[in-house]
């Protein structure tokens, strides 16, 4: 055994340490990248298709922290109220507040929404 240790070259066992090292330095960035497809991937298939957004905000603390704002109109009060059931039913888009809500000309309803997100929709997967 001594004498097969010996016979490894140092520039070996070198090469090795700076590979394992590159690897873990890999899996550290991977596991702290931030991928918002999946986030917009879960909007995109539980908001109903009669209520749409005019602005959003993302904001980033902590892989456990993101909290989503934005602006948006429904064609209806209804509308609306199925938006907010079905995020509350999913749970992908938590404690999710319409708030700022106005009915317009039109019928339809203008509203302001915040919510936090799941940080599995915005965790990079391979």
């Amino acid at each position: 055994l001594a004498k097969a240790e010996a016979s490894i070259e140092q520039e070996t066992i070198a090469g090795f340490i700076k590979l394992r090292d590159r690897l873990d330095s890999g899996a550290t960035l991977l596991d702290n990248h931030v991928a918002l497809t999946g986030f917009f991937k879960v909007l995109e298939e539980l908001l109903p298709t009669n209520v749409r957004l005019v602005s959003m905000h993302l904001s980033y603390e902590s892989p456990a922290k993101v909290k989503f704002d934005g602006s948006g109109v429904a064609k209806s009060f209804n509308a609306l109220a199925a938006a907010s059931s079905v995020f509350a039913k999913d749970g992908r888009i938590k404690e999710a507040i319409f708030s700022s809500i106005s009915i317009n000309k039109d019928s339809s309803v203008s509203f302001t929404l915040s919510a936090s997100l799941d940080p599995k929709i915005i965790a990079f997967l391979p």
